[in-house]
């Protein structure tokens, strides 16, 4: 991350937050579903796998 500016860096972190929070959500919201109906959990693990990644991402960014 040293090549980026610090504006750049702090527009990946936001959309990166963004993108963490939305899919843990969604990962909770489909799990709910996934258990109460016959729809599954594998668009819930899906997103949870999303959600990790994105913040395994979030995490590098913020590091100095």
């Amino acid at each position: 991350m040293g090549g980026l500016s610090r504006r750049k860096r702090e527009k990946r972190a936001y959309t990166l937050g963004l993108v963490a929070g939305g899919t843990g959500i969604a990962a909770v919201v489909l799990l709910i579903v996934g258990i109460l109906t016959p729809l599954g959990i594998g668009p819930a693990l899906l997103a949870l796998v999303i959600a990790a990644i994105a913040g395994f991402l979030l995490r590098s960014t913020l590091r100095p």
